[in-house]
Parts: C-alpha cells; structure tokens; sequence
C-alpha cells in the first residue's frame, strides 16, 4: 500500500514541485513545512516600500522542455512588450498564441527580457564572458592581451591532469592570465577560500562547456546574424541572450505555486524549525518540528520524507542511529553565505555606452561583476533591467549589492546600519554612483545560500550511500543535496524524485545525475511548449 502523507521540509522551488507532483500524479497528501516566514527559498522576491528585490538573480531557462512547460503553464508567454520596450521600441520575441497576456494589463505572465552580463575591472566594463574585440583589448593593454594568448595557447597544448581543483579547471580552459585576470579573484570573494582549495566539480556544475572557443565562436554567430530559438537550447548557459522572467520577480512563480498545493488539498505550514528526525530500523517514521511563534514543538508522522533542509542538520537531526562515519562527513560539510543590500538613487555616475538603448541613460547590464579587488562588493544587480515591474518609480534606479560571507563573520554580524553604509561607500569608491543620491536602504540575509565545494564535501558519498538506502526518504534541492544546482535542477529532481515513486523504481542514482551533464539528461522532443516569435 502506498504511503498516504509526505512530509516536505522546506517551500522553496524542490519542495514546492514535489508537493504539487504529488497532488496530480498521486493520492498522497503533502504537508509542506517551512522554516522561514514566506515560501520560495532563495527564489524569493522581496518587496520594500514598492519597489521588490530578486534575491540572487534568477533568469528562468531550462535546457528542459519539462521545466519549461511546468513555468508557462502558470505563466504564459508575454504576447505584447512590457512597459519599458514598448516606450524604448526594441524588438524582443513575443508569443502569438491567442489571448497571449499583455503585461500592462495582468500580473501572471512571463516575459522575455534581454540578457547582459558585464564585469568591472580597472574601472572599466568588460563583456562576460569575455569576448575578443578591440574594445576587450584596448581595455586589457597589448602586453596582458599577449600574455593572455601565449599561457591560452600553453594550457591547451598541456593542460594539468588529473583536473583536481578550481584552480586547474579554470586554467586548463582559459589559460594563466586570463584566469587570474578575470575568475580568480572575484571566485575567491564569493567562496572566502583559495580556488586551489575547491574541488573541480564546482566548475563542471556551474560553467560546464564554456571555454574561449566557445566563447568565439558564439561571438562569431552574433556577427553573423545567425538566429536560434528562443529556448536557446543549443546554447552554453553562460552565452544565453535572452531569458524568460516573471513579471512580478521569482517569488511570484513560488507564490502562485503554493497557492495551487494548498488549492489541490495540500498543506503549507510556515515558521516551522525541524528540530529531530525519528530514524530507525532503516527509516524515518516522524519528525519534530517547533512553532516560531508558539514555541510548541510537534510530532509529524508520514510515510514519506522530502528534504531540501541542510544534509549536515538532516544528519545531526537523526541522532546517535547514523554510523559515525556519516555523521562526521555530515558534520564537516560548509556553506556560503550572502547578503543583499538594497539601494534606491536618482541616477548612476556611469551611462549607457552600448548600442541597446535604455530608459535616462541607464546601463544595460542584468548584473556587473565587481572584479576590483579593493572593495568587497561582490555583483551588482540593476532590478530595472530585470522587469521594469519590480520598480516603483521608473526614473529611480533599484540596486541590489551583493556581498559574501560566512554566517558569523565579521561582515556577517555588521549591523544594518553600518552595512548600508559600506555598500554606499564602495559604490562611490568604484565611481557608479554618489553616496549621498542614495534615497533608500534595505539589508538581507541569507544563510546557507551555497553549498561550499571544500570541507568534507569530497567524502559526500559517503551521506550519499546512506541516505540512499533510506526507502521513503529523498533528498532534493540545492542545500538538499548539497550541491550547487539552478532553480531548474532542483525542480527537476523533484519531478524525478516522484517519477521513481509512481513507477516503483527504489534506486536513486537518476537524482543525483541531474545537472551532471548539458543536457540534464532530457527525455522529452523539444516544442511542446508555446515557442516565442521575433
């Protein structure tokens, strides 16, 4: 007999498609716990004074067709421009369905947005991924562009093997220079450890294909005009040129996605800390959760377990029942994690060189990659160009400042005043704006926003083998499996997770090969889903 209550820790995207996987493709009935007090995990959007933040950046695409459709089916395709490109008169790709939503007019849809990504280096803009025009180079000088060609040329005549670390998949990819030049130093901020000290796999996961040939030739196809699909499929992930958003911020898919469970019968109980997890004889059989608000600890039966909370917690969580091996693996593995700070002003010091045109001058840019090594500020986020929807006032530029750091570290434990302070400072010192056109402030912290590459995280498989033998117990999501996934892979370890549950198959090596290859293992024929027109 099939179990007739899953327990889901944590509302963020994994949790939140695998309640609703189970609710119409299953009789099992979700409850869906979360810790914090909104759902969406890190996929969240946050909203202050009107104007919402995305915390992270998350450009909806899928080299799935099965995360695609599952998006547009909450929200379609925009069939008219959004407010901005209809005031600009840029051209993006519209659906033609009938009855395609106008986003003037309605909140659910998704649009198509423009991507651009850039990196700030010696206080001057650099393409990401670099490209070789005369730009690049005037930027770079003629000796570290020849430097950069000669060691390029080297790693891919020798390159280092066995591929241990970072540091050497960068390398063997790109050459000495340009890695030091471009992704040693802004890599080593976000991780707070030497690349030489993070294992290979980080690279493979998050970079995958791209290389300098690639990053060439994609120059050479936009030179020559030759068009793809929006989907982009055929695309390395980091050369994608448009992208699929909601409207109203990466919290609104999750929000209207909960919105459905608890339409289709399911349960979502918030401020919930999982505090210890029954485990024996092979099994989870409960779980103890406490109230925030109440402080009155409960105990949940189901007969299965969903997990997107830490493995190091879920570990501890279980007590003296797990072999010690695995409890020390568990007990050893690290994160990273982040804060966002806010900042509304009238106007950046820099202005739109490109051929794109934008609203009073603004720059472009998706996100700016602060290389410079004498401020800590890590990305910067223009919220404007991600929807003009997420800004209040469209002659006020919307910034979200990102730093990294380690939950208890000095950065971490800055007040919010003294933190507002810093990102407002480093925007001056780096020359994008002027301290005192700030109008507006907002801090955020996110703890456990990455999976860290180092600590024990080379003997995961070792918590991998156990809880893989746990019977009516998966393990999905970012922090869930501790690796450093997409909102996309999470979700589609999710469907992949309740796809073994219908069709009876006990082993879970299918889960955890999502996002270890390009094409994240598809299954199904591309253009089922509405395809976008010029």
């Amino acid at each position: 007999m099939k179990p007739r209550t899953a327990i889901i820790i944590g509302a963020g995207p994994a949790g939140l498609t695998a309640a609703h996987e189970l609710l119409t493709r299953t009789d099992i009935r979700p409850i869906v716990l979360e810790q914090l007090d909104y759902v969406g995990g890190i996929s969240r959007t946050v909203c202050h004074h009107g104007n919402r933040m995305d915390i992270g950046g998350h450009r909806f695409f899928s080299k799935v067709d099965r995360v695609m459709d599952w998006w547009f089916a909450r929200m379609p395709i925009q069939g008219r421009p959004s407010r901005d490109y209809k005031e600009l008169g840029r051209d993006i790709p519209v659906s033609d369905l009938p009855g395609a939503p106008d986003p003037d007019a309605v909140d659910q849809v998704m649009l198509v947005r423009n991507r651009l990504s850039r990196i700030l280096f010696l206080r001057k803009f650099f393409d990401y991924p670099i490209s070789l025009t005369i730009q690049t180079l005037a930027n770079l000088g003629i000796l570290r562009t020849f430097r950069i060609g000669v060691t390029y040329v080297w790693a891919r005549l020798f390159p280092k093997q066995p591929e241990k670390s970072l540091e050497e998949f960068f390398i063997n990819r790109f050459g000495t220079e340009l890695y030091g030049t471009f992704f040693k130093d802004y890599t080593e901020k976000v991780w707070g450890v030497p690349c030489s000290g993070i294992k290979a796999e980080w690279g493979a996961q998050r970079i995958k294909g791209l290389s300098v040939t690639k990053a060439v030739f994609h120059a050479l196809k936009k030179v020559l005009a030759i068009r793809s699909s929006a989907r982009q499929k055929e695309t390395e992930t980091s050369l994608i040129e448009s992208f699929y958003y909601p409207k109203l911020g990466p919290g609104q898919m999750w929000e209207t996605v909960a919105s459905e469970v608890i339409g289709l019968g399911g349960e979502i109980r918030l401020g919930q800390t999982v505090t210890r997890v029954e485990y024996s004889d092979g099994q989870i059989g409960a779980i103890w959760v406490r109230d925030q608000a109440t402080g009155i600890s409960t105990r949940l039966e189901g007969g299965l377990f969903f997990s997107t909370m830490p493995i190091k917690d879920l570990i501890l969580g279980m007590g003296e029942g797990v072999p010690s091996e695995v409890r020390a693996v568990a007990a050893g593995l690290q994160y990273r994690d982040f804060i966002t700070v806010g900042i509304l002003l009238d106007r950046l010091l820099v202005r739109n060189q490109t051929t794109t045109p934008t609203r009073n001058g603004l720059v472009p840019d998706n996100w700016i990659y602060i290389q410079e090594s004498d401020v800590q500020l890590g990305r910067l986020q223009i919220f404007n160009n991600w929807s003009p929807y997420l800004v209040q006032n469209p002659d006020k530029v919307w910034l979200g400042l990102e730093y990294f750091c380690t939950e208890g570290d000095s950065l971490w434990k800055l007040p919010d005043a003294d933190m507002i302070e810093l990102a407002k400072h480093e925007l001056e010192k780096i020359g994008l704006a002027v301290a005192t056109d700030v109008e507006d402030a907002i801090v955020i912290r996110v703890q456990k926003a990455y999976p860290a590459y180092f600590g024990t995280y080379d003997q995961l498989d070792v918590v991998r083998t156990f809880v893989d033998r746990i019977p009516n117990l998966y393990l999905v999501g970012r922090n869930g499996m501790h690796r450093y996934n997409n909102q996309d892979h999470s979700m589609l370890a999710a469907m992949t997770a309740v796809d073994n549950l219908v069709a009876g198959v006990t082993e879970r090596s299918n889960l955890w090969a999502v996002n270890t290859e390009e094409e994240y293992h598809e299954t199904r024929k591309p253009g089922s889903a509405p395809e976008a027109r010029a």
